[in-house]
This record gives structure tokens, C-alpha cells and sequence, in this order.
């Protein structure tokens, strides 16, 4: 019988549950380390739609294909892109017939901290330092005191990872894209006419070098992102955050000119805003492998959100190297294939992310936009039709 690792996964992330969840059906034990004091200490942002190749997939080998139709979302499928006056330029309106649902972050991973066992996650463990043991084994060192040594360390702790360093000297770089986020409570209720503005889905407008992204969330909670193209601190500089009727009036005066329909939007948002800029690895991040150690999910590979590959590809990252884990004898040849075969698979990905952020906002936006998604749905569509 071969000996398994003791592993540490670091990141209570899709990622980090996933593979945690994975481990523990092949009876591999492995703890997972989460900075967060408890599941619901942050808002864990907006819907993600899962793939069947990859995020679906992985749910599947998981056994949580029958937990996930539980809090899928496959009514909110839309897409709708509007041009600044608020006049529709492309509808789907079909939204229940594809095969990418929605569902919202906060319910996928209370789903899949329902499928662990007791203890598996430890809460409040902020990463503050990861050190070599001298064997090829690895101690963690965080607030509450060291863990360890670990065989093995899985860095699934995100965009701004503490492990990446020891793998690659690559740090995410700014796509010159910044996301204001806002939220419109209760919408089908409070405000039926936006509702009805943004669809089953997610709604899209650009016009003038700014942008705004809607999406519906459940709870009829509707999701919103005014973007813009701007140098690294602008938004904070521009907006002040401490007064959200302050930072509801400068969107406003931003989006002048746009339709009176869409500047509602900002007049009917909640007290909650945030600063999401938006930073991507070059395409075909990689490193050399070093035994007791390994990326994945963002910390391997983060990209833009246009496309939604990043929460898909972090999944099968878990279910692939959760699989090589429990077929291999050699539990460190399992990582170097994994890494190899990652490598590889995640270029197509961020190659189109990175493609969505230089074409959002850009010369022409609008005529780039609309043609980048006709030619999505029209790849999903023949996906679902099997073609």
C-alpha cells in the first residue's frame, strides 16, 4: 500500500474545496488553511456560470452534481448588450436552454464545505510565512502559530498567493481595467423596471471609455460593475468611498450622456461598494517543479473574468490533481505531471480573457464587443447541440 503525503491546502477558495473534497473521497487526508474567520465573515463576490468540461466536471467526480442542481441557476443564462441610449444590440433570450448555469459564489462554497467532514477546514489562519523544513518537507507559519512539517503545500490562496514566490518570480499585472461594484437589492420588487432592464442574466454597455456590466444574482439581488480604463489608482483617487452618496453621485457625472434608464441603476444601488481592479499572470505562466509544492486556481494562473475560465479551470485543476494524487505511486511525480498538463491546458483560457479585457473599452468597443458575443453564443449553442 502506498504511502500517501501529508498534505496542506492553502485557500478555502472553489479551488482549495474542490480538491479538499476530492482528497477525502480517496481517502487522502489533507487540511485546509483559510484566512477568513468564519464562511460568512466576506462577501465572496458575484454568480460565476459552471462549464461542463471543467467546472461541472469536477463537480461530478465530487459526487455534488445532485447538492449543485440544488442552487443552480439555470434560468439566468441571458446575455443582453446594450449601446449607451439603452436600446438592445443583441439579445439571447432562450436563458434556460444552455449548458452553462449560474450560481452564486456565497451558495457553491457553503455546498462544498457541506461535503467535508468536521475539522478539514481551520478558519483564522491568516498565512504569514512558509518555511523549508530541509528535507523537502515544508512548516507553515501563521498568526495562531506553526503547522507542520507538510509533505506537500498547495497554494489555492488566490490572485496575490503567499506561495506563488517560492515557484515564480511573476507578479500579476494591472489590465488597466477597474470595476466599481454595486448592488441593487430585492429588484424583481423594489425595482421591476431595472429588473426587467437586465434580464435573465447579464446585461452589458459600453459607450465613451466607461462601461457597465450587470448581473442577476439570486435573491433577485442584481450585481452591478461600472468600469473604466484607467491608471492604477484613479477609482480611489476619483470616488470617495467613505460616503455612498457621494460615490453614487460622481457615477452619475461619470456616465453623463447615458440613458436616464441606466443612470437609475446607480440612483437605486445599496450602501455597498467595493475597488475591484482587475490584474492577470502573463499567458503561459509557469515555473520549474519543486518537490512539496504546487499552484492552483488563481494562484497558478489568474485571469480576467471575460470569459469566465478562471472558477472553471481552478475546479479541474482540483479534480485533475486530485485524480494523478490517488492514480500515482509517486505522489511528487503526480505533481510534475500535473503541472506539465496544466501548463498546457490553461493557455487557451487566459489567451481569450486576456483577449475580452483588451477588446472591453477599447477603439471601437461596442462593434468588438457585439461581435466577440455573437460568436459565443454561437460556440455554446453548437456545444449544447453537440454539432
Amino acid at each position: 500500500m502506498k504511502a500517501n503525503p501529508r498534505i496542506a491546502i492553502v485557500g478555502g477558495g472553489p479551488a482549495g474545496l474542490t480538491l479538499a473534497r476530492l482528497l477525502h473521497l480517496q481517502g487522502i487526508v489533507a487540511t485546509v488553511f483559510e484566512r477568513d474567520t468564519h464562511p460568512l465573515e466576506r462577501p465572496q463576490g458575484g454568480t460565476l456560470d459552471l462549464h461542463e468540461e471543467s467546472g461541472l466536471l469536477a463537480l461530478q467526480r465530487a459526487g455534488l452534481t445532485d447538492a449543485f442542481q440544488a442552487i443552480a441557476r439555470y434560468d439566468d443564462q441571458g446575455t443582453r448588450l446594450l449601446n449607451a441610449r439603452g436600446e438592445v444590440l443583441f439579445e439571447e433570450p432562450d436563458t434556460a436552454s444552455g449548458n452553462r448555469p449560474e450560481v452564486d459564489r456565497t451558495a457553491l462554497r457553503a455546498m462544498l464545505l457541506d461535503a467535508l467532514p468536521d475539522g478539514m477546514v481551520q478558519w483564522n489562519r491568516p498565512l504569514r510565512e512558509v518555511r523549508d523544513n530541509g528535507d523537502g518537507r515544508w512548516n507553515l507559519l501563521f498568526e495562531g502559530g506553526p503547522e507542520g512539517p507538510f509533505d506537500l503545500v498547495i497554494g489555492a490562496d488566490g490572485t496575490w498567493s503567499r506561495i506563488r514566490p517560492l515557484l515564480s518570480p511573476y507578479k500579476p499585472q494591472y489590465s488597466g481595467l477597474c470595476f466599481v461594484e454595486f448592488g441593487i437589492d430585492d429588484a424583481d420588487r423594489s425595482h421591476p423596471a431595472l429588473a426587467r432592464l437586465v434580464g435573465r442574466g447579464k446585461m452589458g454597455v459600453e459607450s465613451d471609455g466607461k462601461g457597465l456590466i450587470l448581473q442577476r444574482n439570486g435573491n433577485a439581488h442584481l450585481r452591478g460593475y461600472a468600469i473604466f480604463r484607467v491608471p492604477p489608482g484613479w477609482v480611489e483617487r476619483r470616488f470617495d468611498f467613505t460616503s455612498p452618496k457621494a460615490v453614487r453621485e460622481e457615477l452619475i457625472r461619470e456616465y453623463a450622456g447615458f440613458a436616464d434608464t441606466l443612470l437609475d441603476l446607480f440612483r437605486a444601488s445599496n450602501d455597498q461598494f467595493a475597488i475591484r481592479p482587475i490584474h492577470a499572470l502573463p499567458v503561459g505562466h509557469c515555473w520549474n517543479h519543486r518537490t512539496g509544492l504546487t499552484l492552483i486556481g488563481d494562484a497558478a494562473h489568474v485571469m480576467s473574468p471575460f470569459g469566465g475560465e478562471g472558477v472553471n479551470n481552478a475546479m479541474l485543476d482540483a479534480a485533475e490533481l486530485a485524480r494523478l494524487l490517488g492514480a500515482r505511486d509517486s505522489w511528487d511525480e503526480a505533481v510534475s505531471e500535473f503541472e506539465t498538463l496544466m501548463f498546457a491546458r490553461v493557455v487557451e483560457s487566459a489567451e481569450g480573457s486576456a483577449e475580452g479585457a483588451a477588446t472591453f473599452l477599447s477603439h471601437d468597443a461596442e462593434a468588438l464587443t457585439l461581435d466577440m458575443v455573437r460568436r459565443h453564443q454561437a460556440e455554446s449553442r453548437m456545444s449544447t447541440s453537440g454539432a
